[in-house]
């Protein structure tokens, strides 16, 4: 069996909003009573406690008046983030949720038809049904096992609906030079490819820093709490909001448009989040790139026609070896050579191109394999 989430914009009412309100309060409020609670007895026994939501109902009567289950998967959440860090630390320890930073979302399962999408609405447990904008609708076969309903910060509702269905074998494609192409990542665009193509990205984040530093600057000069305040930063967040939409708009084009051409892409596994960060002093470009997540798109995208995403160790010396010869020139390792001359075969090189053949390579050595 396989997994789809479809995401829906929903326009839930009045009396719905307040409902969600409380669901996403109260979700917070059990994360954070269980959590204290498995410490305190954790400092005390040195052994993890098992608690649940209905424990809480008696001292905390307002948990009964939203969804049971959004209660049960918080509790299966916080378990799961207990667990991960025992088994390793470097996930971190789980961390109380603030009401001001809290993400506002809850996830809710499916029980006998309790979920179901009519016409133009959905219906949501406790809520009832909701307006929905239904841009694409499920398979017949498909079968609705969870919800999970969010409030983003510019103040809009969506619902990502989770369904099963049974997946039907696809069949490999052959290996062959035309299917298999290379990436070699650019942080001053997105990817330079094995074909000598460079894809760029428009940088949708940078297009918007003017728009964005306007609307900050009037945020300054508001009173911080007061309606005014909250108006302004609602503003804000509907053009970061805008800005992500653009984003995955352009990688998901770009992802399908590439799954439809190569069979396997073969690219280095990276890793994104240590790029980002200010010591490697490229992470605003790194960020607005959202190479991650073009990785992850492409993943499933060439799966579901039979192809596959290589990825080739990070340690691998693509830069540094020609790919005429296969002589390795250590001097490649400065970042600021962008192209060099072999010294054994005398080749003209371009740095990337260069690195994106050697990735090819190595990618079809491991699919041989």
């Amino acid at each position: 069996m396989q997994n789809r989430a479809i995401k829906y914009r929903i326009y839930p009412s009045a009396e719905q909003k307040i409902l969600f309100a409380k669901t996403f309060g109260c979700c917070r409020k059990i994360w954070n009573l269980m959590l204290a609670d498995k410490i305190t007895y954790y400092q005390q026994t040195k052994k993890m406690l098992q608690t649940t939501p209905a424990q809480y109902k008696k001292a905390y009567p307002y948990l009964k008046e939203v969804d049971s289950l959004a209660l049960a998967n918080v509790q299966l959440h916080l378990q799961t983030a207990y667990k991960n860090f025992f088994r390793d630390k470097k996930t971190g320890f789980p961390k109380f949720k603030s009401a001001k930073h809290c993400r506002k979302s809850y996830t809710t399962n499916c029980q006998n038809g309790s979920i179901r999408i009519e016409n133009d609405r959905i219906r949501i447990p406790k809520a009832g049904y909701v307006k929905a904008v239904l841009h694409r609708l499920p398979e017949k076969d498909w079968k609705i096992k969870s919800a999970t309903i969010s409030q983003y910060g510019d103040g809009t509702y969506y619902i990502s609906i989770l369904f099963e269905y049974e997946e039907f074998p696809v069949s490999p494609v052959p290996v062959t030079e035309e299917q298999v192409v290379g990436l070699d990542y650019k942080s001053a665009g997105l990817y330079m490819n094995s074909n000598g193509k460079c894809q760029n990205m428009p940088g949708y984040y940078r297009m918007a820093q003017m728009k964005l530093a306007k609307k900050q600057r009037k945020l300054r000069h508001k009173v911080s709490g007061s309606r005014n305040y909250q108006k302004q930063q609602k503003r804000i967040a509907r053009v970061y909001r805008h800005i992500s939409n653009q984003r995955k708009d352009y990688l998901h084009k770009l992802s399908t448009a590439t799954a439809k051409q190569y069979a396997y892409v073969c690219v280095e596994d990276l890793n994104m989040r240590s790029m980002s960060n200010k010591g490697f002093g490229n992470g605003k470009a790194t960020l607005d790139n959202g190479y991650g997540m073009f990785l992850s798109m492409l993943d499933y995208k060439l799966a579901e026609r039979g192809g596959k995403l290589v990825k080739v160790d990070k340690f691998f010396p693509s830069s540094q070896i020609c790919h005429c010869c296969g002589c390795r020139n250590p001097e490649v390792r400065d970042l600021r050579i962008r192209e060099w001359i072999c010294p054994d075969c005398g080749a003209v090189h371009d740095r990337d191109t260069n690195a994106a053949i050697n990735i090819k390579t190595e990618g079809m050595r491991l699919l041989a394999a």
